[in-house]
């Protein structure tokens, strides 16, 4: 027979560590916001390139890319953590190491988390960004080469300020997952959330109540994004004269990625572009 235990919780350390966290675990709080914020930037900027890449005339250029994200969406992020971390030193070709900037020493793991969660989600942003100016209506670009722009100039001042509209609300539904995915850093040394929390559960034996507060720390953070990206949602739908549907509550909505729709192929009432299908909603 198995032995019947009691509920063991302790509830004074789960109310003292959720309203009075400790030095290392704020720490670990803001290494995993800057973590996401930075890696995010840079993954949309290097995502922007790579899907003005995939648009070139240049076959050799457009199959690079496509084996760069053919290889990055389609092994784990764990796995290219320690490739680019463990990996990259063992077979000696470079090795992380911490370095100064601007009089913040930036430790070489931390400096790894984010080369490997950028490289990971410009894959993604990549086709997101493609699929984004597809989205816009080939005569706009038509349009603006007529006027005498050049192909660069009418992508820089026509087409991708009308695909940010479709861009939002995927890169922001990404970047809520970035944030969780910041806790993978932790195997590879980076004192993020997860790895304080796993510190403390270690030598308080309380386990289940510090990933608790973990965990609700975690919320807090996608909870607080959440509304901050519906905000930056409304502020565009205001901006291009978009009325939505109303929705019953926020709450019924959480989670769902919501994209306006415009132009060739697009039908009113925010369903999804035919040309973001496809794009991996549920990945993570």
């Amino acid at each position: 027979m198995l032995a019947t235990t009691g509920l063991h919780f302790n509830t004074s350390f789960f109310w003292s560590h959720l309203t009075n966290p400790t030095t290392a675990f704020l720490q670990g709080l803001w290494t995993t916001v800057y973590l996401a914020i930075v890696s995010q930037t840079l993954a949309t900027i290097l995502g922007l390139f790579l899907a003005l890449a995939r648009r070139s005339k240049i076959a050799p250029l457009r199959a690079a890319v496509w084996l760069y994200t053919w290889i990055f969406r389609g092994t784990p992020l764990l796995v290219q953590l320690m490739m680019i971390y463990d990996g990259l030193a063992a077979v000696g070709l470079y090795r992380f190491s911490n370095i100064t900037i601007a009089g913040l020493v930036v430790p070489g793991v931390v400096q790894a988390a984010v080369v490997t969660f950028t490289l990971n989600e410009a894959a993604y942003m990549s086709e997101i960004i493609r699929a984004s100016l597809n989205a816009v209506d080939s005569g706009q670009l038509e349009a603006a080469l007529s006027t005498g722009m050049t192909p660069m100039q009418a992508m820089r001042h026509v087409i991708v300020p009308q695909a940010v509209r479709f861009v939002i609300p995927p890169l922001g539904n990404d970047f809520n997952a970035m944030m969780k995915n910041t806790s993978l850093a932790s195997v590879i040394g980076v004192s993020e959330m997860f790895l304080v929390s796993t510190e403390i559960s270690s030598t308080t034996f309380n386990t289940f109540e510090i990933f608790a507060v973990a965990a609700l720390y975690y919320l807090a953070l996608t909870t607080v994004w959440g509304f901050v990206q519906s905000a930056i949602e409304r502020r565009i739908d205001r901006r291009w004269g978009i009325v939505r549907p109303p929705r019953s509550s926020w709450l019924s909505s959480w989670g769902r990625r919501q994209v306006p729709s415009f132009g060739s192929g697009a039908t009113i009432g925010g369903s999804i572009d035919p040309a973001l299908e496809g794009l991996d909603p549920g990945r993570r």
